[in-house]
């Protein structure tokens, strides 16, 4: 048998970067519904930091301003 190479692909991990740093949000406000919106599932979950690609600053200010918004009935706890 001849050798063959087999080429491997190896992905490379790209740094992702928090989309609040970039656009230097400093506070997140309940009301700004639009804002944190597209971060929350179908079923009413926050999405991971993994997913969001937040750093773990601005990720509990999107948690807390969707908990603020929950109990304000700004949105709904989970859908039906």
């Amino acid at each position: 048998m001849s050798e063959q190479k087999t080429l491997i692909k190896r992905r490379v991990k790209r740094r992702r970067v928090c989309h609040f740093c970039a656009d230097k949000i400093n506070v997140l406000d309940y009301k700004d519904v639009d804002k944190f919106q597209r971060y929350i599932a179908d079923r009413g979950k926050i999405a991971p930091r993994r997913n969001t690609g937040f750093c773990a600053k601005h990720q509990r200010m999107l948690a807390e301003a969707v908990r603020r918004a929950r109990y304000m009935a700004i949105i709904p706890h989970t859908t039906d």
